[in-house]
């Protein structure tokens, strides 16, 4: 009596060509939707250091105006009278993404906060006298008319 022998395979192990296609197709509809949004959280964590630095001036320079009546001794520059505080140079320690100046105005000044580095590039922000808060350029495009730091859209 003959022996039926069966040929049955076992199956193959591993995926197909076209799960791996699928599967890359899905891993870079991900990224594209996902690096813009990171990259954009970023930049919006780096603004902070500018916002926070400007209103500690502001406060600094408030407090020079008390000691000296007045915002800078020479026209142009603030808080350079003989016995300046050491913070004048509007350097703030560990500042990593913006760098900071000070414009006098006569009777007031502006202290104006410049993109350096990472994302904060592109973005520059002021802070005057009497509080007012200005974006002068977002994102690399030059803005009017914004009496407020831009954050995270074009809409104060």
């Amino acid at each position: 009596m003959a022996t039926i022998r069966s040929t049955r395979r076992a199956p193959a192990a591993g995926f197909t060509l076209i799960e791996l296609m699928i599967t890359v197709a899905i891993v870079g509809i991900l990224a594209g939707v996902g690096y813009p949004a990171y990259t954009d959280y970023v930049r919006r964590a780096q603004l902070p250091e500018a916002f926070s630095a400007m209103a500690d001036y502001r406060v600094k320079m408030e407090h020079y105006f008390q000691d000296f009546r007045n915002y800078g001794a020479a026209p142009g520059a603030c808080a350079n009278a003989a016995n300046a505080p050491a913070w004048n140079n509007f350097q703030p320690n560990g500042a990593k993404f913006f760098t900071f100046s000070c414009a006098s105005t006569g009777a007031g000044y502006v202290i104006t906060a410049t993109g350096s580095a990472g994302r904060a590039v592109g973005h520059v922000y002021t802070v005057s006298h009497d509080n007012a808060q200005t974006t002068t350029q977002f994102k690399g495009q030059a803005v009017a008319g914004k009496n407020c730091w831009l954050l995270k859209g074009s809409e104060c």
